[in-house]
């Protein structure tokens, strides 16, 4: 290595005026934050890692893997850019914000700013060189007709796109494909030699092989013909590519878990709790396959003893294992109708970690005493082998405790005196839940039912028996004890932090409710007790369900952090997740820090901190929504598949969501929703009013709003774009007459858009 000039010697030498604060957090302190920037501005230029560990000296392992991970957090935090240079550079200029792009089917974007302020606007002309997800550093040029920041891009730090699931087109000597994901407006031109035999219309993954940029649109080549468009199965094969989820076992983990039985080795049960002959059970659907948690209750002399048993995935699944990073890169299993893409391999999630009737197997105890109130007295956690005694399903388990079924009573009658505490349990909870303001939306959800060839026969609503709530009640009774745990012993862990509503969002959902002649109470700080005061009171009511949407709405998004903040919804001060770590990374993380405490180890010496637990947080609440999105994308298509053959027929139903554009109308009985286009509503001015969900005529005073009955008929059905247009046929219900206002949008006629705009 060459010798280091007296300039850098004089830096390195250089007392970093932090080091106390980092020799207090970490046993091998490396330099921080602060001394990092001012080498960066003091070279006046963009460093790479090497470049700046050589500068301070780092040579030892752990050093240089704890830099890494800081100069991770400085660019997460906006301190840093990492750019395409694979140096990092120091963001100086107030004028410059970087974020993520998020596109648009209609060719504009957004910027999401990495420093959580609003987006902004990004006009097509800014679009042309970026795609979906990419990263950019922008500059903001003006305000826009909207009201909106309108950004201009400087640099693209990042491409984040490199595959595109989508159809194949041939027309006019050009290939090209139209990507399935609505974000992406922009079409992949193909190369002559990069077809690789896909045919017109089929669906293909084509690779990104010459990013787009301000003159031309990306290029790509065809990687994988998925077959024909309407291929049973084909919307899953597509959403799975087009949401970028992991679906396929890399070979070093398959290699990995070789070894791995059906059998629990012997030696994996030593210095564990014996629960075997403790009649545990599971309680699930009648579709599950696979069961991480088993419930037990007993009547004590104060209240009652609950036993909630987890699969120990923990143990199997050790930190830095393949296993392990298979598992972070997923974060959680997604749940398509019919097909999962699990998290871990079927040897663990349908086998060693699943708690099958009969078998030994290992999990990890959340021991709770309750008074006869309902209140937590103690709890303890531990490790336990245990058998268990039955799989039950959520029908039977009604049928036995609510109907009192003859023939199951008989059959499960070992089992019966147990499972009538677990009941008595559940209703004094049920209780407290209520007094404390626990929200309990009673939400419609639904079923798709497949005949032959995957086709729908039918789409049913689900039902949500005292069974669900039973098991949910004891699930979150773990959960909660669980954090409060963790905190206690002040080890970083994730918990599920649901917040309050904004100060806007409440302003907005008074005036909704006003509109219909409702209120709630608690000012501008509601308490999830006032929410639930508000939802008993329209129990019968029509459209029930969507006001019940629109104060799910009004809410903010669950995610994980290691903050406390407390879960608005369950209004309880601290929850974690710690009952599916089949399923879920943060379970499995939670189960981690349990063990170590078991172990009798402090936080010094658990594998993650606080930073981490960002960082972890933060990958795990975007995995989960991309899951989601991804289910999402399924069923829409699933749905309109089922719509293909009923165009032309008329249906009732009710107006789901009210836009600029138009409105949403729910199918009853048969749950599908499509658009009601404003341009289809008449000759008439509309105004949309989005804090009473109204669309309000100009001439005719006319109001379309959210509940408001209607017959529709279903016009056409475009299943390339997952959409549904239905044709209004008769006003039903109680759309009213409103005062005229001043017309603040253009005619109907002229406002032909996009569907999801």
């Amino acid at each position: 290595m060459p010798p280091k000039s007296k300039k850098e010697l004089d830096f390195t030498s250089a007392k970093d005026p932090y080091a106390q604060r980092e020799a207090e957090k970490y046993e091998q302190p490396i330099p921080s934050r602060e001394l990092i920037l001012q080498l960066i501005e003091h070279r006046s230029k963009p460093l790479s890692r090497t470049e700046i560990s050589e500068a301070f000296s780092l040579t030892d392992e752990d050093q240089l893997e704890a830099l890494r991970r800081r100069l991770r957090a400085m660019e997460r935090d906006g301190q840093l850019l990492f750019n395409r240079g694979q140096k990092y550079c120091q963001v100086n200029n107030k004028d410059l914000i970087v974020g993520r792009v998020i596109g648009h089917i209609d060719g504009f974007g957004f910027i999401k700013p990495d420093d959580g302020s609003d987006d902004l606007f990004l006009s097509p002309r800014e679009m042309d060189p970026l795609l979906h997800n990419d990263r950019a550093m922008v500059r903001i040029v003006g305000i826009d007709k909207k009201g909106r920041r309108e950004a201009a891009v400087v640099e693209i730090l990042e491409r984040n796109t490199h595959f595109v699931v989508g159809r194949l087109y041939q027309e006019n000597g050009f290939t090209y494909v139209v990507p399935d994901k609505k974000n992406i407006a922009q079409t992949i031109l193909l190369q002559k030699d990069g077809i690789a035999g896909a045919k017109q219309g089929q669906i293909v993954v084509a690779e990104i092989i010459e990013q787009p940029t301000k003159q031309r649109q990306p290029i790509g080549r065809i990687t994988e013909i998925l077959g024909d468009h309407l291929a049973p199965g084909m919307e899953i094969e597509m959403a799975l590519r087009s949401h970028d989820l992991p679906h396929v076992w890399p070979d070093a983990l398959l290699e990995e878990i070789k070894p791995l039985t059906a059998e629990v080795p012997e030696s994996a049960k030593e210095n564990r709790t014996d629960l075997r002959k403790i009649p545990l059970v599971t309680i699930d659907g009648e579709d599950a396959r696979d069961f991480d948690d088993a419930v037990y209750c007993k009547k004590t002399p104060k209240g009652w003893k609950l036993l909630v048993a987890i699969a120990d995935v923990s143990h199997y699944v050790q930190i830095g294992s393949e296993l392990d990073k298979e598992a972070h890169n997923r974060s959680t299993s997604v749940y398509f109708p019919e097909q999962v893409i699990p998290m871990l391999p079927e040897i663990l999630s349908n086998g060693l970690c699943s708690l099958n009737p009969h078998v030994d197997r290992l999990c990890m105890v959340c021991e709770l005493l309750f008074d006869e109130l309902g209140e937590v007295i103690s709890s303890r956690f531990f490790d336990a082998v245990m058998q268990s005694h039955a799989r039950l399903t959520y029908t039977d388990v009604a049928k036995i405790l609510v109907d009192g079924d003859k023939e199951l009573i008989k059959n499960y009658q070992p089992l019966l005196p147990h499972l009538r505490e677990l009941y008595a349990l559940y209703k004094v909870l049920r209780v407290s839940r209520e007094q404390r303001g626990a929200m309990d939306f009673d939400t419609q959800e639904t079923k798709i039912v497949f005949g032959a060839d995957r086709k729908i026969e039918k789409i049913v609503p689900t039902v949500r028996n005292d069974a669900h709530k039973l098991i949910e009640e004891f699930m979150i009774a773990a959960n909660a004890a669980t954090a409060r745990y963790l905190s206690k012993k002040k080890l970083p862990n994730l918990r599920r932090i649901h917040e309050g509503p904004t100060v806007d969002k409440i302003l907005n959902l008074r005036t909704f409710l006003g509109e219909l002649g409702l209120t709630m109470g608690g000012g501008a700080n509601p308490t999830p007790l006032d929410y639930m005061h508000l939802v008993d009171s329209i129990k019968g009511r029509a459209d029930a369900h969507l006001i019940q949407t629109v104060l799910l709405r009004s809410m903010s998004q669950a995610v994980y952090s290691p903050e406390l903040k407390g879960h608005f919804g369950l209004a309880l001060e601290a929850y974690a997740h710690f009952t599916s770590p089949i399923r879920r990374y943060p379970d499995l993380l939670t189960h981690r820090a349990i063990r170590h405490t078991l172990q009798g180890k402090t936080a010094d010496s658990f594998a993650y901190g606080v930073p981490d637990m960002v960082m972890l947080g933060e990958h795990c609440s975007t995995n989960e929504r991309r899951a989601d999105d991804a289910t999402r994308d399924v069923i829409s298509w699933l749905k309109c598949e089922y719509m293909m053959d009923k165009i032309g027929e008329e249906f009732p139903g009710i107006i789901s969501a009210v836009t600029s554009f138009g409105f949403f109308v729910e199918l009853a009985d048969i749950y599908v929703e499509g658009l009601i286009h404003i341009s289809n509503l008449g000759q008439d001015y509309f105004h949309f009013d989005p804090t009473s969900h109204s669309l309000i005529g100009e001439r005719s005073n006319t109001r379309f709003r959210l509940g408001d009955s209607v017959k529709v008929k279903v016009v056409q059905v475009n299943l390339d774009e997952k959409k549904i247009d239905f044709e209004l046929v008769q006003k039903m219900g109680s759309a009213k007459k409103a005062k005229p206002t001043k017309p603040s949008i253009k005619p109907a006629k002229k406002r032909r858009k996009k569907q999801h705009d």
